[in-house]
């Protein structure tokens, strides 16, 4: 008897406990519903009606019309080169950087330093640095002069294809710093033992990173991956900054295009490219994951 009424007790005991947190867990889960979920609920409600006001449904007709638009295409195609080149390269740069600082390298805290800087200066502060250094008359062109002789000539950076290059640049000295420190501290954290029987076995330092470090590295691989990706969709801040609503074409990204569809409060097209961009950045990185589950598996294991 004794035994049945502690075991009672104790299931009384865990109904409260239960009880407790989710008094506790229900502010949270109403800010999500509010802020989260049904913003989510409008907005495929106006991808498929004609305006916000008739409310008349349409289904799919604005996501055609979406798809159809010149501005669209384009926004779409930028965006899509732009984060081909700048994603590949945060991780494999930060990447590299990590492994350098790991090593017994002179001064590497101040390295470590120059490299975080960037993420505790303001965004207007690195517009202003950028537009120093690639107005035309800025201090870039300045330092190319010197080739002059050689034909070469002044480039209004902003205002020319190589628009694209300049803000790549950005993305990486924005974002370069915060991926290292994440890379470090998974370095840091594989089995000090398999890196040791990996030396005695004489593996070279190639072999060691390519059958050990980079499988233990997946996950954050993984991480720094999507990181990065969602980061280059969010460029846009920094483009408007340097040049206002319409930039060049080449760096006329997808925000841009949302952007001026808000300003003109084209709801029902602003949330048809906005589920379409949802759509296609949920299979990236369902592909993403696949593909890190493949190579982390056995380390999992």
């Amino acid at each position: 008897m004794g035994k049945r009424a502690g075991h009672r007790k104790k299931s009384r005991n865990m109904r409260r406990i239960q009880r407790r947190s989710g008094y506790y867990i229900a502010p949270s889960f109403l800010g999500v519903l509010t802020f989260f979920l049904l913003p989510f609920v409008v907005v495929i409600v106006y991808s498929m009606v004609d305006n916000p006001i008739g409310m008349h449904f349409v289904f799919l007709d604005n996501f055609k019309s979406v798809l159809r638009n010149a501005a669209f295409q384009t926004a779409v195609r930028n965006t899509a080169v732009f984060s081909a080149i700048a994603v590949p390269l945060a991780v494999v740069l930060s990447l590299f950087l990590a492994i350098v600082l790991e090593s017994k390298l002179p001064f590497r805290s101040q390295f470590r330093t120059f490299f975080l800087s960037p993420m505790m200066v303001p965004v207007a502060s690195i517009v202003l640095i950028w537009q120093v250094l690639f107005h035309y008359n800025g201090a870039v062109n300045d330092l190319l002069s010197v080739f002059e002789p050689l034909g070469w000539q002044k480039v209004d950076w902003m205002k020319s294809s190589l628009s694209i290059i300049v803000i790549v640049i950005l993305f990486l000295w924005k974002n370069l710093g915060y991926n290292m420190i994440l890379f470090m501290a998974a370095l840091s954290s594989i089995p000090k033992d398999i890196l040791e029987v990996a030396r005695l076995e004489s593996a070279t330092p190639l072999q060691t990173f390519f059958y050990i470090k980079l499988r233990y590295l997946s996950s954050t691989i993984l991480f720094v991956t999507i990181m990065s990706l969602i980061s280059s969709f969010k460029i846009f801040r920094e483009i408007y900054l340097l040049t206002t609503d319409y930039p060049y074409d080449s760096i006329y990204m997808l925000q841009h295009y949302m952007n001026n569809k808000f300003k003109n409060l084209d709801y029902q097209t602003l949330s048809a490219a906005a589920i379409l961009m949802s759509l296609v950045m949920i299979v990236i990185i369902g592909i993403l994951f696949l593909v890190e589950n493949h190579f982390g598996k056995d380390v999992e294991g």
